[in-house]
């Protein structure tokens, strides 16, 4: 199998040495450019079709939110992490409707890093529980999540876990663990779990349940 290959958006160069060097060191993993602004990353993202891009929010000029939902609307195949800082401002969840494939903060764990990095390379997304907590607090109620039913009185036993484990945080893999599934079952239940709510995405999933009280 080829390496993932990676860009990296940040307006710190160190922040950017640092990512560089955690992810370059990984397996299967290759750091293929950087970009300091949102303009430069778009680029960048033209020039080089990285696999995945680590997006910084705030930054000079066009912005992360910007910059992501350019480079997804012109190139779906390339996956988009925005990368937030502990006190989340209210304008990063913008990156929803971005088109982003996950949410994390900066001071996540290495290891975290480079599994999210893979599983949104496997075409999943991923979001912090952190960011998640944070994101219900400055989005409750304005949200676009779809015509949802309101109840998931629809939903079989087996997908109101598969609903669940989502809210949780957890891959497609790491439901598969958890249930003892394999992973084309789980995302199919994904998909069952997402049409019955009217939802749009997982990350939608996620806010549904939190807001229905099906988790904490």
């Amino acid at each position: 199998m080829s390496d993932i290959t990676l860009l990296i958006v940040d307006d710190q160069e160190l922040v950017r040495t640092g990512m560089a060097m955690v992810l370059g060191s990984a397996p299967g993993l290759r750091v293929v450019g950087e970009a300091g602004d949102g303009a430069t990353a778009v680029r960048r993202v033209r020039e080089l079709r990285p696999d995945v891009v680590l997006m910084d929010v705030r930054m000079p000029g066009v912005d992360g939110l910007t910059a992501t939902k350019t480079i997804t609307d012109a190139f779906p195949d390339v996956r988009v992490i925005v990368l937030t800082t502990f006190d989340l401002d209210e304008y990063a969840f913008g990156g929803l409707n971005a088109g982003a494939s996950g949410f994390l903060l900066k001071d996540v764990p290495a290891d975290e890093l480079v599994r999210a990095v893979r599983t949104v390379a496997a075409g999943d997304a991923i979001i912090s529980p952190r960011v998640t907590r944070r994101m219900l607090e400055l989005t409750r109620g304005r949200l676009p999540a779809g015509p949802s039913t309101g109840s998931d009185d629809g939903l079989t036993d087996r997908e109101r876990e598969v609903l669940l484990a989502i809210a949780a945080g957890l891959s497609n893999p790491e439901i598969a663990e958890q249930l003892h599934l394999s992973e084309s079952t789980v995302k199919t239940h994904v998909g069952r779990v997402l049409a019955k709510l009217g939802l749009r995405d997982r990350v939608h999933a996620v806010i549904w349940a939190y807001d229905h009280g099906l988790t904490r």
